[in-house]
Parts: C-alpha cells; sequence; structure tokens
C-alpha cells in the first residue's frame, strides 16, 4: 500500500477523536532544532489574534485487538486498514511541517499484538522525532489503556500533552460494550500521569535544569448518547476528574452512529446541542465556581433550550434580583449575559461611579437575559415580575424549533403527504433540525457571556 492511501485511510480513522486542543505549553526555538510551541493554541484552533492553526491528526493503525461495540475501528468491522511504519510516519511529519502544512502531531492508535507493543511503537516515532529530527513542535499522545507504567512515564518526557479516553460515564457500561476493557485500566494512567506532572513541578524548585513531563497537562474524551447516561453522571465525573487527576480538559463527543449494533441507540441525527450545553456546563465548572451538585442531579439532563446557567438561575429565583452596583465578583458571575471578562469590567466601572443600564451595554453584558435577574441603582429592567416561566419563554431557544416542525406536522395530521413524500420530509426535516442545532450553537458561542 503506498503512503498516500495511508494517510488516506488513517487521517480518516481518526478524526472521531476530539480531545485535542491548544497546545497549552511554551518552548521556543532552539539553535540546530525544527520548529516551536507556542501555547496559543494547535488543532485547528483559533488563537487571540485570529490565525487559526493545524496539526497533523493522525493513527499509526487502525488495526485493533480489541472490539469496542461503538468505534469505526473495532477488531470485527469490515473496514479498510493500514498501518505506518515508523520511519514513514516521521517523515510524514517532518515533510509536512517543512512545508508548513502544520505546527504539530496528533498521534493516535489503534491496538496491535498488546498495549506495550504499540505504546513501544508509537513512543519510538515521537522520540526519533525530538532526538534525531530535533522536532521541536508541538506532538499530543495518545496513551495506551493496560501500557506498563515505565512506558507512560517515558511517554510524558517527549510529549507536550497526553490523553486516554474514558468515553464511557458509567462504569457498567464497559462490561457490554468494551468488554476488554475497564474503567480501572484507564484510570491507572490517568493517575499515574497526574503524580508525574505535581512530581516534576516539585523538582523544578529544587534542580535548576529539570526536563519537563506533559508540560501540557493531559485530557479525555466522554461520548454523550451511545448510553443511557444522565447529563447528571456525565458532569459529576468531569467533576472528579478536573479535581482528582487535574485535568486540563474534559472533551465531550456527540454520539455518532458511524457502526450498526443492537447495544447502540438508534438516533436520527447527534445530539449535538445536547453536547453544547454539556460544554456550557463544564465551562461552569472550571471558570464560574458552580460545582456539578448545583446545576444538576444525578438523574437529570440539561433543558437544551436554555444555556446550563440560566436553567440554574430560573431554579433559584429566591437569589434574584441582585443590585449590580453591590454584589461580589462571584455573585456577578452567577447572572445569566454576563461572563468573565464583562464581570471583570463592572467591578473596575463601578470604582468610578454606579454603573448605568447603558453602561451594561457598552461593557458587553447580554442584557435580553440578563436584565431579567438585575436590579441597576434599584430599578428593575426586566418584562415578567420575575416570573420564570415568563422569562424562560422570554430567552429560551425552542421557538425556533416549534417553528421548524410546525407546517410539516399540520401536513401530517390532514393526511396531505404521500408515504415516499413523507419519508422524504422527514429526512428533510432532520437536517433542517440538524443544521438549526448548529445555528443555535453559533449564536450561543457568538454571545460570548454565559
Amino acid at each position: 500500500m503506498d503512503l498516500l492511501d495511508k494517510v488516506r485511510i488513517l487521517a480518516d480513522a481518526a478524526k472521531y477523536d476530539v480531545s485535542c486542543s491548544s497546545s497549552g505549553s511554551n518552548r521556543s526555538a532552539v539553535a540546530g532544532g525544527v520548529g516551536n510551541t507556542a501555547a496559543a493554541g494547535i488543532c485547528h484552533s483559533f488563537t487571540a489574534d485570529g490565525r487559526c492553526i493545524s496539526l497533523l491528526k493522525i493513527l499509526m493503525t487502525n488495526f485493533c485487538i480489541y472490539d469496542c461495540v461503538y468505534c469505526q475501528n473495532r477488531a470485527s468491522n469490515d473496514v479498510e486498514r493500514a498501518a505506518f511504519e515508523p520511519e514513514e510516519l516521521i517523515s510524514l511529519t517532518m515533510g509536512f511541517y517543512r512545508r508548513n502544512y502544520i505546527e504539530g502531531l496528533f498521534l493516535s492508535s489503534g491496538v496491535i499484538l498488546s498495549p506495550d507493543y504499540t505504546m513501544e511503537r508509537m513512543i519510538r516515532i515521537v522520540k526519533i522525532l525530538r532526538q534525531r529530527e530535533h522536532f521541536n513542535g508541538y506532538i499530543h499522545m495518545k496513551l495506551i489503556p493496560g501500557a506498563s507504567a515505565h512506558l507512560i512515564h517515558e511517554a510524558g518526557l517527549y510529549a507536550d500533552r497526553v490523553s486516554v479516553n474514558i468515553e464511557l460515564p458509567e462504569e457498567e457500561s464497559y462490561a457490554k460494550l468494551t468488554p476488554e476493557k475497564s474503567r480501572i485500566d484507564i484510570l491507572k494512567p490517568m493517575g499515574q500521569v497526574a503524580s508525574g506532572i505535581q512530581m516534576n513541578q516539585e523538582e523544578k524548585h529544587m534542580v535548576k535544569y529539570q526536563r519537563d513531563f506533559v508540560p501540557a497537562g493531559q485530557s479525555t474524551q466522554l461520548i454523550v448518547g451511545a448510553t443511557p447516561s444522565s447529563d447528571g453522571k456525565i458532569l459529576k465525573l468531569s467533576q472528579h476528574l478536573y479535581n482528582d487527576y487535574h485535568l486540563k480538559r474534559v472533551y465531550y463527543s456527540a454520539y455518532i452512529p458511524v457502526v450498526t449494533h443492537a447495544l447502540l441507540p438508534k438516533v436520527s441525527r447527534p445530539p449535538l446541542l445536547r453536547e453544547h450545553r454539556i460544554y456550557q456546563a463544564d465551562w461552569l465548572l472550571r471558570f464560574y465556581h458552580f460545582s456539578a451538585h448545583e446545576l444538576l442531579t444525578e438523574e437529570e439532563n440539561f433543558d437544551v433550550n436554555v444555556d446550563p446557567k440560566t436553567q440554574w438561575a430560573l431554579a433559584h429565583m429566591e437569589l434574584f434580583p441582585m443590585e449590580i452596583n453591590k454584589i461580589s465578583y462571584e455573585m456577578l458571575l452567577r447572572i445569566p449575559g454576563i461572563g468573565l471578562t464583562s464581570a471583570k469590567r463592572i467591578l473596575r466601572a463601578r470604582r468610578l461611579s454606579p454603573i448605568t443600564y447603558e453602561g451594561l451595554k457598552k461593557i458587553g453584558c447580554v442584557l435580553s437575559r440578563a436584565k431579567h435577574f438585575i436590579l441597576i441603582s434599584g430599578k428593575y429592567y426586566g418584562n415578567f415580575a420575575m416570573r420564570p416561566e415568563f422569562i424562560y419563554e422570554a430567552i429560551s431557544e425552542k421557538k425556533d424549533q416549534l417553528q421548524l416542525s410546525l407546517f410539516g406536522e399540520i401536513d401530517e395530521a390532514l393526511g396531505l403527504q404521500e408515504p415516499e413524500e413523507q419519508k422524504r420530509l422527514t429526512t428533510t426535516q432532520n437536517l433542517q433540525a440538524l443544521l438549526l442545532e448548529k445555528s443555535i450553537i453559533k449564536r450561543s458561542l457568538g454571545r460570548g457571556a454565559l
């Protein structure tokens, strides 16, 4: 098989792993070396100055001894297979880098022969890149569950970031969907990396020239929608990972039915909006001082029609309205429509003079949401006298979804659609719903403040 075919197969096979992001580490160019690493980002991330930078995201091989039900590359699946020799992947990476196609490497792999054998071959690739080719760019490396501790440690000496994917939120799901793996196999390398990072940081205070160990930290990925797990359970697990394993990021991937199996759910479209709400809640955990139990109980799911902070605020109307000119920074962050940046601006501005409604507009608050939860110098600017049901209707996004399906439902009720037309329209409606979800996500991201 020629190199181009291998790139086509193995780059396509890597697309389902979302746990790669901005590098989070700095490493300057050195004499005789190739490249550098900037904390600004990698893997089609956007930097502060608007640049989009990329990396080679590829598998070493998609051959795999495991038969995970949800995986495209599982042993029993009839897909085109390929494998790189270490020198092929090294040559490919350096060639792409010198042509300015990429700024780093994201390396993952199926498991061949054994976890240790696979891990050794991956380490050989990154070790040669660092030592022989003097490659100084960003490297994100996947860890293979079940690999020996000394191999996990060696991987951490050459990679900027490592990750091992949990995938399934509930431990009991492993026996059904991925019987060769267990939660312990995945958490063990996570714990080793977390301890190694902490030890490395302590040693740097005592030794001047201490070698870095996973300078950009570790991450993981959870699949949303492949099992019956609630959003509350997913969020509780994420908080546990942040607190106990000091992860930099937990990534969430909406379940895409790439394979058919009796144990997997049948979905017409990926739950993208649900994934988006979980990402927003994850942001609240990491930056807004929320805890998982405040947002949801273990059995609850997020209301996809409003963002998680708004959902929390509507359930705690006894705390509102809050006087914008008096409350603390921590409470400012709990007001829907006020983000991290606007909260800091409010604190700075009110040292000089009281905040006004027009002033909040200039600061960048999303007043279409915030006005229902605040007082400005004692005045309430909301429209619904603190009635949560009316506020919900005014600021939720469900009206867009209701409008989309209205006419289709009327035609169906009146029997005006032929069977073939109904099938075609159902497909069209699914596509329209998917596009609508994407537009809601885009608008939400564009507004910035949670």
